[in-house]
């Protein structure tokens, strides 16, 4: 396990075996960024001609490694772009590929800018991350373990402040809840089905409940016969054609001075097979990335309550794996979402929303502030922002917060509209209340999110749709790695946060 600290110390000076060092594109050409001056003094008037030699130009996501030959007290100069400016967001995207380019090391010294609490934040969270590997299923697990450094330093003149330390732990509280929520998505789907996850869940929470002055969280896990009694169709339709049954998993944290209450709601189809509207073969093996909103609400509420955030939290995770079987539901069904409403089936691959159905009325009957739902819903979402952002959408101030939080937690998401046009859609089953689907290829992720809608009773909510940057199909970039990345993680996290500074 990696050791984080804090020291001011010059960066030419430290003892490590690497030392890292951001830069700039700079109007005159590449130049060091706050934290490597002393690096710059070492090299004196030879730095300019040796950056210009290794081609180093400053660009976001640019790594080269310098053999010092004692210019300075580290063997290994590693140097990171930052682009035009560093902030928080470049710094711990350069602190992420920073973690990759150095293997083999006992020791590393982080000097990128990291005068601020934001920014030692960013400088930790995106070394951690940037550094994550999943390897479970590797038999030279160990060897991979064993290259990660011991001990990381990151040198900042706000060493001795109690808002940089705090900075630091809180930081480090982050980026395992995102790395746990990676572990999650990239678990084989034959090895964490329903069952498995939910007892995945319950001992997470159990873990991080243990111990004196450990946030006491409760957990209930609904199985299959729990959640025909409570009428859940939803999930027992979706769930229907596997013979791996659905969950249902609650969470609840509730400390003293909570004055906010805040319900997350986060898709847990474990696979997703499309159901009798099958998917095509070629990228349905991603589709173990299926929960990855449930992953993330689950292990963003741990984060909050390890960090003792006053702020009650009721979770709430519909799990279901998407199968086929003489069992499966058929298009054409009609399933009577709990509360009453009734949904005619016509996309057996749009099981998400069915699921979140059940449990969105769930959080309602709890009465909370807000409802946030986090979930891969739409490939309609990716066709109209691409994988690497997210769509939110919903009542307008809520928006604006998650906004807001995204921001701070160095993640992207774009405010994307809920039409009133759309509830001529939804309500146009001849059947049921409600279409779950209708074929109409324009605006599909917009109408997922009016369908959602009509389960919220009204309360202040909204919905984040992270079907493409959830999965990671190609290679790593800044702090975030191939495969699951535990995006909305961290932005849940500061949306809690910024509903404490409220008061």
């Amino acid at each position: 396990m990696t050791s984080y600290t804090l020291r001011n110390a010059s960066p030419a000076k430290t003892k490590a075996d690497a030392v890292v060092v951001g830069v700039l594109q700079g109007a005159d050409g590449p130049e060091l960024a706050d934290g490597g001056d002393d690096v710059a003094k070492a090299y004196g008037r030879k730095l300019r001609p040796l950056l210009s030699t290794l081609g180093v130009t400053g660009k976001a996501g640019e790594v080269v490694k310098v053999p010092t030959a004692d210019t300075v007290a580290t063997p290994l100069l590693v140097l990171v772009g930052l682009g035009k400016e560093a902030t928080p967001a470049g710094v711990r995207r350069a602190a992420g590929a920073a973690a990759r380019a150095v293997t083999n090391a006992a020791s590393v010294a982080v000097a990128l800018p990291a005068g601020t609490p934001e920014l030692v934040r960013a400088v930790v969270e995106g070394h951690r991350l940037g550094g994550y590997a999943f390897t479970a299923y590797k038999k030279d697990a160990k060897d991979a373990r064993e290259s990660a450094p011991a001990d990381v330093v990151v040198l900042t003149p706000a060493a001795r402040r109690k808002e940089a330390t705090a900075a630091l732990e809180e930081a480090q509280v982050v980026a395992d809840a995102v790395a746990a929520t990676r572990d999650w998505v990239n678990t084989p789907p034959g090895d964490l089905r329903p069952p498995a996850f939910a007892d995945a869940v319950v001992a997470a929470t159990k873990a991080a409940t243990k111990g004196r002055g450990a946030p006491k969280i409760g957990v209930t896990v609904h199985d299959e016969a729990a959640l025909a009694e409570l009428g859940c169709g939803g999930l027992l339709g979706v769930g229907a054609g596997s013979d791996a049954p659905p969950r249902l998993v609650e969470l609840t944290y509730a400390p003293r001075g909570a004055k906010h209450h805040l319900a997350l709601v986060g898709k847990g189809i474990t696979f997703d097979s499309g159901g009798l509207s099958i998917k095509p073969a070629q990228s349905m093996h991603e589709m173990k990335s299926d929960m990855a909103g449930a992953a993330a609400v689950v292990q963003a509420t741990l984060a909050i309550a390890a960090l003792g955030l006053p702020i009650k939290l009721s979770t709430f995770v519909p799990m279901a794996e998407n199968m086929i079987s003489g069992n499966a539901t058929r298009p054409g069904d009609v399933l009577r979402i709990y509360g009453g409403t009734t949904v005619e089936i016509l996309n057996t691959d749009a099981e998400g929303r069915l699921v979140l159905a059940d449990a969105i009325v769930r959080a309602t009957e709890q009465q909370p502030d807000t409802i946030l739902d986090v979930a891969t819903l739409t490939g309609h979402m990716v066709v109209a922002l691409g994988d690497k952002v997210s769509g939110v959408m919903g009542s307008e101030t809520v928006v604006q917060d998650v906004l807001d939080a995204a921001v701070t937690a160095g993640e992207e998401f774009w405010p994307m509209p809920i039409p009133e046009h759309m509830r001529e859609r939804i309500t146009s089953s001849k059947i049921a209340d409600l279409a779950q689907h209708d074929w109409i290829r324009w605006g599909g992720g917009l109408y997922a999110a009016a369908f959602l809608r009509e389960f919220t009773a009204g309360l202040p909510w909204a919905h984040l749709d992270i079907a493409g940057p959830a999965f990671a199909s190609g290679g790593p970039s800044g702090h975030v790695t191939s495969g699951g990345t535990g995006v909305a993680v961290a932005t849940l996290v500061d949306y809690a946060r910024a509903l404490v500074a409220k008061g």
